[in-house]
């Protein structure tokens, strides 16, 4: 964790299914000069933050994501903090209040705001309080996560990300981009340009592809409009990679495990009990990063 921590940036946000913990596996894998990074799926934002190149694209379907990401990448670490601290003591906010909590809730989801900013505030101080820090919406895009009690809540070691992810992101030229993955304008992108996908896994069942924060479930149909985009950027010479599995909980991508043998693929290992083609047993799971060049190529 010292080797990570030293070179990679943890995003303020504990985003199921982030990148963090792998970043030394694939951010290596990466070209070495990159113009244009769009990170499609962006979520947490824990590989964009991290990737050096003239514009990172921060995408994503979340409309409160992208506009807290806005407020990130144009305020100072330190207002920051300060206004988040201060909202957290004003809320009463605590491990065990869980009042306090469902009446910022409501808050959010029913009043009117006169300032961004304190939206987007109220929106951050209620994704660290509650269940396991997860970020759900209904259908109706009101806020749902229950109180996270005695388990979520602001700690020194997320000030402490905040503060290096808020800095690192006021320097970097970066674009909030707020598009269905298959409504965003490749069209200007070409080959000093790069695009990472990180999309909800169609084998797995996690909070942020259970139809159940705004937006629908991940179906067959949408994986095989990603990998349609990505067989088209390849055809005009932009680099492309994929994180994704190919099998989990005793399921195989069929599809994907098909598609991929046009491309590179790379094992991600130690994250999960046995990442090799060869499974030892069911809950054995195969994650992997799909890159449209090999390592170090043209480089």
């Amino acid at each position: 964790m010292i080797e990570m921590e030293k070179f990679y940036i943890k995003s303020p946000l504990n985003y199921v299914g982030g990148k963090y913990k792998i970043l030394n596996q694939i951010i290596p894998k990466f070209p070495k000069h990159i113009k244009t990074f769009v990170d499609l799926f962006g979520g947490g934002f824990n590989v964009g933050i991290n990737v050096n190149a003239e514009t990172i694209v921060y995408n994503d379907v979340i409309e409160p994501l992208c506009e807290l990401m806005t407020y990130f990448s144009t305020t100072q670490a330190d207002e920051v903090i300060k206004e988040l601290e201060d909202n957290i003591h004003n809320n009463d906010l605590n491990k065990e209040n869980a009042d306090a909590f469902l009446k910022l809730r409501n808050k959010y989801n029913y009043n009117e705001y006169k300032s961004e900013s304190e939206k987007n505030i109220d929106f951050y101080t209620l994704i660290l309080y509650s269940f396991n820090y997860q970020i759900r919406f209904n259908q109706n895009m009101k806020y749902n996560t229950p109180f996270g009690k005695n388990r979520s809540s602001y700690n020194p070691n997320i000030k402490k990300n905040l503060e290096k992810f808020v800095d690192k992101i006021n320097k970097i030229n970066v674009k909030i981009s707020e598009k269905k993955f298959v409504d965003f304008n490749f069209s200007n992108l070409g080959e000093d340009d790069f695009v990472y996908c990180d999309p909800p896994y169609l084998i797995t069942t996690g909070s942020y592809n259970d139809g159940n924060r705004g937006i629908k479930d991940w179906t067959l149909d949408d994986e095989k409009k990603l990998l349609d985009i990505l067989d088209d950027l390849n055809s005009r010479g932009v680099k492309f990679a994929l994180s994704n599995v190919l099998i989990a909980n005793d399921k195989k991508n069929d599809v994907l495990t098909e598609w991929s043998k046009k491309y590179t693929v790379y094992i991600i290992k130690n994250t999960f009990n046995n990442s090799n083609y060869r499974r030892k047993n069911k809950d054995d799971t195969i994650e992997v990063l799909i890159t449209n060049y090999k390592e170090g190529e043209n480089e």
